[in-house]
């Protein structure tokens, strides 16, 4: 096989996926010791291969931080950089034993900060290779692999894997959770392209899950979301030919802003697969509103200006602002993960890779759907939900973004992958971010007006997307699942019976 293999290592998080039963060299034990000693805690650090980081190491303070800096006080027992499926089978054993809460980090942005716990974190970072093979068009993508180093490598095996746009984001959250993109109108969520999985399981049995073997845990896996079956090392993907790529944006005035939303949510609803979008209505602070239309379209600058011709006769009013132009992949999902003219290695966090310049974020967030088009009065009231963050939170940046489905998306019916969200016309994210230099009373008006916006803006019935987790939502089951959360409840029953792998919104073994 041609393989195009990054310089970069080899897969695993704790999520939902995982042929063969294997079991690997350091079997784990339903005994339990109690609790964790410190001599128990320094075996454990000399059988890794990788490393354990303790509270009393110097590097602790660094290696115990999330993305979001919102979480200030993730303070686990222990983090285990694992170097090979071994290590992970140890830690998973370790766990066991003792009976330990157990998280697995990867990029460490699970929006609900779970991506850490008290007891022991399995830091799963080590595994990072990427290998293509262009002529089967498939990926192989170790579990821990940043999504600006999978983008980097498959591109330029000049193929394509549709995904989310934030550099620093792990493969395997994105991927169990669905993994929407600004491809997924052409060819679909990151989970759909999903063929296999390997994945370590609470009893050590080392899986590969596939359409042949373990196909009911490959379904879970297929959006069911991240932290609930066992721990992802690495992943086989389908991959896409790559195709012409262009990007645009309109901006428009803030007194457009109801026109802008509603005449784009009808003139998406009837695009090609080929045209992906969102729109943005953002307070920036001190800066004002935005109202903007973006997004990347599979072909010619040519084609897509006529396609925008008829969104811009439906608003009416001219863009302020106006930008279409051709990119390779590449440097497109550079530039939609806010990175445009840096290297690829600086568009990874600054205190994880060797050059990396980018840095954390505090930011809150609630999300939910809509069905259909909106009416105008609709419209209108979703700009003043934006007026409202900017009259009671005037200094930080935020508010609503919808990004659209159909297409590919909505091809398949709720059932075919454990994704159940087939139906709708966008998602919607609220959010809102702050600096270090924020006063807490701003930050804590923001916070009140996403539980507003919960109670009285969005509508429960529709939804919420799993990967934007959210520790608020009271009926998150349905919200996440739908339809499907009873029959991920049995893939969870069978691959993790006695619930190892759990956290306040994971997959129950019962309802």
């Amino acid at each position: 096989m041609a393989i195009a293999a990054s310089a970069v290592a080899a897969g695993a998080a704790l999520g939902g996926c995982g042929t063969n039963a294997t079991r690997t060299s350091t079997p784990t034990t339903t005994e339990t010791l109690g609790p964790a000693s410190a001599s128990d805690w320094r075996r454990l650090g000399a059988t890794l291969t990788g490393t354990l980081v303790l509270p009393s190491n110097r590097s602790y303070s660094t290696d115990r931080l999330l993305y979001n800096s919102k979480f200030t006080d993730p303070r686990p027992a222990a983090i285990a950089y694992c170097d090979g499926v071994d290590d992970v089978s140890r830690c998973v054993d370790f766990v066991a034993r003792h009976d330990l809460t157990v998280a697995a980090r990867s990029g460490g942005h699970s929006y609900g900060g779970y991506s850490s716990c008290d007891g022991l974190v399995i830091d799963v970072s080590r595994f990072n290779s990427v290998a293509v093979d262009p002529s089967a068009n498939v990926a192989r993508i170790g579990a821990g692999t940043r999504l600006i180093d999978v983008y980097d490598v498959v591109g330029n095996a000049d193929r394509l894997l549709p995904g989310g746009s934030c550099p620093t984001v792990g493969i395997a959250g994105l991927t169990l959770g669905g993994g929407v993109g600004v491809f997924a109108r052409k060819f679909g969520l990151t989970s759909d392209n999903l063929r296999s999985v390997e994945i370590v399981t609470a009893s050590g049995d080392r899986l590969t899950a596939d359409a042949s073997d373990h196909a009911d845990l490959l379904w879970g896996c297929q959006g069911g979301g991240g932290g609930n079956f066992g721990i992802a090392t690495s992943f086989e993907f389908a991959v896409h030919p790559m195709p012409l790529v262009t990007l645009f944006s309109l901006q428009y005035s803030w007194a457009a802003a109801a026109t802008v939303l509603e005449a784009w949510q009808h003139w998406i609803a009837s695009a090609p697969d080929e045209i992906w979008s969102n729109c943005q209505l953002l307070s920036q602070g001190t800066y004002g509103f935005l109202s903007q239309v973006s997004g990347v379209y599979c072909g010619s600058a040519p084609a897509l200006e006529s396609l925008l011709a008829q969104l811009r006769t439906s608003i009416g009013a001219a863009p302020v602002t106006t930008f279409v132009g051709s990119d390779d992949y590449v440097e497109a999902m550079k530039i939609e993960a806010g990175c445009s003219g840096l290297s690829i290695a600086s568009c990874h966090l600054a205190t994880d890779f060797p050059g990396g310049t980018l840095s954390r974020e505090a930011y809150s967030a609630k999300s939910s759907y809509l069905d259909s088009p909106t009416s105008s009065a609709r419209a209108a009231q979703l700009v003043h939900a934006v007026e409202t963050l900017h009259d009671d939170a005037p200094t930080v940046g935020g508010g609503l973004a919808f990004d659209a489905y159909g297409g590919a998306v909505n091809r398949l019916a709720s059932d075919d992958t454990a994704f159940v969200h087939r139906n709708k016309l966008a998602g919607i994210q609220a959010t809102y971010s702050w600096t270090a230099e924020t006063p807490r009373s701003v930050i804590a008006a923001g916070e009140r007006w996403l539980t507003w916006l919960g109670e009285t803006i969005f509508t429960p019935e529709t939804g919420a997307y799993q990967n934007y987790i959210d520790p608020t939502l009271e009926q998150w089951r349905d919200a996440y699942y739908g339809s499907n959360l009873a029959r991920l409840v049995k893939v969870k029953a069978t691959y993790d019976p006695q619930n190892r792998f759990r956290f306040a919104q994971s997959i129950p073994v019962a309802v």
